[in-house]
């Protein structure tokens, strides 16, 4: 279903109507789809709700320059709004992870959970000048996005449905979407904020992640949430939604369900 928010049209998938509600955010050129594998490993009873984030999927993109962090947070803020949304937890891959480190450092009504997915750490994404132009153009075209596919994104082989829905939805990303991240998005320093972060927390890391690695997120984003859980998913790569969405769902769920717990 698509909503008016912040000046731009969000395709958004809710489904379900328990509490606490599920919010996914996806990776920098995924959309909503990219949860579908570990949606359907949750239990029916959860609600769910999955937006196509600012640029990506079905979702509309601003006439300037709005990808800044604080864009992101802004957009998922009204879609809590909009959809009467009173308890939740917040589920954040890769640029997602990053988006949902921001929005928890407010410390929102209704936040009960996070859980970070391959996040990007909040310090500024170190890359080369050669580095950066290859992120710039890695969605330019079906062979660009087989070759970050291949040779960063994954680790597990992908069924050909699965890199065909990769490749459509890094295709159809909008000009300005796809290139803010590795320009500027990336390079946003949130760490200090982030260090504010009380509410309960996951960090899933992929054992074989060439983007967001074990060990950078030990040294950049574990100690500036030291009560999270770390959970590293053996032989997963970056695209872990899509590599192992059995196993985050069933760390999704124990999360959920000691939120439960503790809150009786």
């Amino acid at each position: 279903m698509k909503y008016f928010l912040n000046g731009l049209t969000l395709n958004i998938q809710d489904r379900g109507n328990g509490l606490p509600a599920i919010i996914f955010l996806h990776y920098w050129g995924g959309s909503s789809r990219t949860w579908a594998d570990v949606i359907a490993a949750l239990p029916e009873t959860y609600r769910t709700i999955a937006p196509d984030l600012r640029g990506w999927g079905e979702s509309s993109a601003p006439a300037d320059n709005g990808f800044a962090l604080i864009d992101f947070v802004n957009d998922i803020l009204a879609m809590i709004k909009a959809l009467d949304v009173r308890q939740y937890v917040l589920v954040g891959h890769s640029m997602g992870g990053r988006v949902a480190q921001l929005l928890a450092s407010q410390r929102p009504c209704g936040l009960v959970g996070l859980v970070l997915i391959a996040p990007a750490p909040p310090t500024p994404m170190k890359l080369a000048p050669e580095a950066r132009l290859v992120m710039e153009n890695a969605y330019s075209s079906q062979e660009t996005v087989n070759m970050a596919i291949d040779h960063m994104l994954s680790a597990k082989p992908l069924s050909p449905d699965h890199r065909r829905q990769i490749i459509k939805d890094s295709l159809r990303g909008a000009p300005e979407a796809k290139i803010a991240w590795p320009k500027y998005t990336s390079q946003e320093d949130i760490s200090g904020a982030v260090a504010g972060i009380v509410s309960p927390a996951v960090i899933i890391a992929g054992e074989l992640d060439r983007v967001e690695t074990v060990a950078v997120l030990k040294t950049e984003l574990l100690p500036l949430i030291p009560h999270a859980r770390l959970h590293v998913l053996p032989g997963t790569g970056h695209l872990s939604p899509l590599e192992s969405p059995a196993e985050i769902a069933a760390i999704i769920r124990g999360f959920v369900e000691c939120l439960s717990l503790s809150g009786r």
